[in-house]
């Protein structure tokens, strides 16, 4: 019997054991680690989830204690399973696994990987602020526009009652509000359901498939935090940071979705210089020979409200992108720069409770507030901080309205980012063939 520790964020770490994992008779999961995301350790993975094979769950425990973990517990394996972290941060894990006496594995992506009854399109990343959110959407209306039935099927976002979320389904705004989501939650569902896309997400990935396919004609992967595809694709996409034109080989598991694509999208072309752009596509080209190329903007703009111009602005951004997502802005500043802002107020001598531990954490964050709300409490520090704080205008670059969830006690500007092709090929002719084929079915005129 083969005892292992799956060291995860709360996403990978439960699929890798749904799939691998809960029926094997040579194996036992002693326990799950937890780490990037505050307050998802100190949990169990539920009894009802886990299978008749541990009829007590599994515990959940931070990352930090897994030294001991292994020590106390025998461990023979740690397996690793979360994304968007340097190569180097895989290795000292392992390095202190391996020292402590337990092997490490990675698991290959098509080990998990679940058949689909329908066509996948899988849009991934190499960094978490890529742009995979809005080329996700893009796609969607690009399908919905051709007559096609979309779902949308998240990543998982499991920091609430695993077993209340073992299937998540979203078709209207009420749906998301009913689940009490946090902040990162509504920040990736709120948008696709605006645009008129079904949304699935949750824990038991293989079921969220079967309920999403009775539904759908084509399926759309959205693999958040840059992981890979937990669907077999027909057709892979992977977007690239032009801005980052290095990260691509350098993070965990950016490089393998970069390999393994069939189209690499190179967004933020708009802001990126040629030799960015340049040394980007030499990379890729390097590992991917083969792959097929898109360029794309991301042009950012602000919904109306009040003028920018010479005005003193607090920034918000979208919390992943620059917390574990490393960079140090994001479409807020830009859209506050491109309107004249005259000063971005530092947000960092504000910070209460932790929203100063997420500063602590990540120092790379620059003159913006990371948008961070795991629950009430955080939400609140969220608050408190930007009350405390003298501007004449908020700028929001979250994609929700983070005015309806805390009081922010300033006027706001929401800014908003898309994808938008440049040159060709296009998505949509990158689609044709998919669509085409669900035309020629003889199924299509059922509807199914």
């Amino acid at each position: 019997m083969t005892r292992i520790v799956i060291a995860g964020a709360g996403g990978r770490d439960f699929h890798n054991f749904n799939t691998v994992f809960r029926s094997d008779p040579s194996t036992t999961v002693v326990a799950f680690t937890a780490t990037q995301i505050p307050g998802i350790d100190d949990r169990r993975y539920p009894p009802e989830l886990a299978g008749p094979h541990y009829p007590d769950g599994i515990p959940i425990r931070p990352e930090d204690e897994l030294v001991d973990i292994i020590t106390t517990e025998l461990v023979d394996e740690v397996v690793f399973a979360y994304s968007d972290v340097s190569h180097n941060y895989v290795m000292h894990l392992a390095s202190k696994a391996l020292a402590a006496g337990a092997s490490f594995r990675l698991l290959s992506p098509r080990a998990s990987m679940l058949p689909s009854p329908c066509p996948v399109v899988a849009v991934v990343a190499t960094r978490t602020g890529a742009g995979k959110s809005p080329t996700t959407r893009r796609v969607g209306q690009i399908l919905t526009d051709a007559g096609l039935r979309v779902a949308l099927i998240r990543h998982p976002m499991p920091y609430g009652h695993l077993s209340a979320m073992r299937v998540q389904r979203f078709a209207t705004l009420a749906d998301i509000d009913a689940t009490s989501p946090t902040v990162e939650e509504r920040e990736e569902y709120e948008a696709p359901v605006r645009q008129g896309l079904l949304m699935f997400a949750g824990v038991d990935y293989a079921a969220i498939v079967e309920a999403a396919a009775a539904e759908a004609d084509v399926l759309v992967w959205d693999g958040g935090n840059n992981d890979t595809s937990f669907i077999e694709p027909t057709i892979t996409i992977c977007v690239v940071d032009a801005l980052r034109p290095h990260d691509g080989l350098l993070y965990h598991p950016g490089e393998t979705n970069l390999t393994m694509a069939d189209v690499i999208l190179v967004n933020k072309v708009d802001s990126a210089t040629p030799e960015s752009i340049s040394a980007l596509l030499e990379e890729a080209r390097r590992v991917n020979p083969d792959v097929v190329t898109i360029q794309a903007a991301s042009p950012v703009t602000l919904d109306p409200g009040p003028d920018l111009a010479g005005r003193r602005v607090l920034v918000i951004e979208d919390g992943p992108t620059i917390t574990h997502g490393g960079l140090a802005f994001g479409a807020g500043a830009v859209a506050a720069k491109q309107a004249g802002a005259d000063t971005m107020i530092d947000p960092r001598p504000f910070a209460v409770g932790s929203i100063a531990e997420t500063y602590q954490r990540y120092p790379h964050i620059g003159a913006v507030l990371p948008a961070m709300g795991y629950g009430d409490e955080q939400l609140a520090e969220l608050s408190e901080t930007v009350r405390a704080i003298d501007c004449d205008v908020v700028v929001i670059g979250t994609p929700i309205d983070l005015g309806h969830l805390i009081d922010v006690g300033h006027p706001i500007r929401q800014a908003r980012y898309t994808v938008s092709e440049i040159g060709e090929p296009t998505l949509q002719q990158l689609l044709e063939p998919l669509i085409e084929a669900w035309r020629q079915s003889p199924t299509t005129d059922a509807g199914s």
